[in-house]
């Protein structure tokens, strides 16, 4: 779903609720809240939850499919709790899967603009929105910068996670 999309839902619900604690504080208090989750970091932060969960979810979930449930008995047999579970046999069958559905996020929400750009504090600029206004100011030159940044902090997780799971594979030696 398109993040403008995505940011006119967020905003309904917001406003709706900043509206009704507003009233209702009107009414019993006399006191008038303004706004408490409209226009803050909490919209973009829910924009971005909405946007890119389905994202980390499969991702998440195929590597879960990795996990068998004989792996859960054997585990148990041999007298393992279901923490010591999680961290011995779930936590590295599902790490390379995880940083993966990490980075993935992440490289999206730094190039995401709709969703930002509707739904940011004043004053709040990532590197998109400074792309962006700097692009449509007609000042390429300096628009070229955070557009580098943009595509340099995005390749070096992929670069470095590369590694990482290249290193995790089974057969490689773990020196």
């Amino acid at each position: 779903m398109p993040g403008s999309v995505i940011a006119v839902g967020v905003l309904l619900v917001y406003t709706r609720f900043d509206n009704t604690v507003d009233g209702w504080m009107r009414y019993n208090f006399d006191i008038s809240t303004g706004l408490i989750l409209t226009g803050t970091v909490a919209g973009v932060v829910l924009a971005y939850l909405v946007r890119f969960l389905a994202i980390s979810f499969n991702t998440a979930e195929a590597s879960l499919a990795k996990v068998t449930e004989s792996m859960d008995w054997a585990a148990r047999t041999l007298g393992q709790r279901p923490g010591t579970t999680l961290r011995r046999v779930h936590a590295p069958l599902m790490w390379g899967s995880l940083l993966t559905a990490s980075m993935l996020v992440f490289v999206d929400v730094m190039k995401e603009l709709p969703a930002t750009i509707i739904l940011r504090p004043f004053n709040f600029d990532t590197l998109a929105i400074r792309t962006y206004q700097l692009a449509s100011d007609e000042r390429l030159v300096d628009a070229s910068s955070s557009a580098l940044a943009i595509v340099l902090a995005g390749i070096l997780p992929v670069i470095v996670l590369s590694f990482a799971i290249a290193r995790s594979r089974a057969g490689h030696s773990h020196d």
